[in-house]
């Protein structure tokens, strides 16, 4: 098995630190930044009007307490559901959601537009994991409205020789070759459920920087992640909330962990 090279392992915030905040709100993304995650995973769909907002699901049923599909939905109709009542929600005592921030706002839908001024405004590099979901009725506009806002940003190729602070997401290969072509210095993650036997030996399909397996994948396959590093792919493992897998992750030198847990996860790190 893999020893665990000397090296930062990044945690990422998973849809914010989401198992204290409701996913995908502000608050969530609040208290990510303030337990110290090194970057913010979100999830990114179209709205009817052109609007890119963090949402998971296909529909708003399960995280707000309204109904439909957020492709069918205007923004405006978005902004008048509370996407926060549906997780009880006690905050740590010594958390206030609601500083500095309106009534409401914690809890309305998030443009990923709101996300990036939030990173701008965090007063540390805090990076930014997207991923585009699909399938889509919009296509590749999904990702062309993506660009554009990461360009309005100064976000779309690296700055002064620093790493690029955001990279995108995927399940699907097709998605990720888009990005590639249009912004081939951004860098892109390939999301897996399973380990398909076409890419078994390390690969990742064309377009791909960094592959990002399941925890499911981990715990079944170990060696597979060695087989990554030696074609020269970075790792990036999602969902780790455990402490044991956390303790895999570490001892095979996984360069990211994306958790629902920041805080827990940078403690068991070492890195309070």
């Amino acid at each position: 098995m893999t020893h665990a090279r000397q090296h930062t392992i990044q945690v990422v915030a998973h849809r914010g630190a989401s198992e204290d905040a409701p996913e995908h709100t502000l608050a969530a993304y609040t208290k990510a930044i303030e337990d110290g995650a090194d970057a913010l995973e979100c999830d990114v769909r179209l709205t009817a009007d052109g609007h890119l907002v963090c949402v998971h699901d296909r529909r708003v049923n399960r995280t707000s307490n309204g109904r439909g599909a957020v492709s069918a939905l205007e923004l405006a109709d978005l902004a008048a559901l509370d996407f926060g009542s549906w997780q009880g929600g006690e905050e740590s005592p010594d958390w206030d959601p609601a500083r500095g921030h309106s009534p409401g706002e914690f809890t309305s839908v998030l443009t990923l537009e709101r996300l990036l001024e939030l990173v701008s405004d965090a007063g540390r590099r805090v990076e930014l994991a997207i991923e585009t979901k699909h399938p889509t009725r919009w296509a590749g506009q999904v990702e062309e409205r993506l660009l554009q806002l990461l360009k309005r940003f100064g976000l779309d190729a690296p700055v002064a020789g620093e790493p690029s602070p955001v990279r995108i997401m995927s399940f699907s290969a097709r998605s990720l070759h888009r990005v590639a072509v249009a912004a081939p210095t951004l860098p892109t993650v390939y999301l897996m459920q399973f380990a398909s036997p076409l890419l078994r030996d390390g690969r990742l399909p064309a377009g791909a920087h960094i592959a990002g397996p399941g925890i499911r994948i981990v715990r079944s396959h170990p060696r597979y992640i060695e087989r990554l590093h030696r074609a020269g792919h970075p790792v990036h493992v999602w969902t780790v909330n455990e402490p044991e897998d956390v303790e895999l992750c570490e001892r095979l030198g996984v360069e990211a962990i994306i958790t629902n847990r920041p805080k827990q996860v940078l403690s068991q790190l070492g890195r309070p």
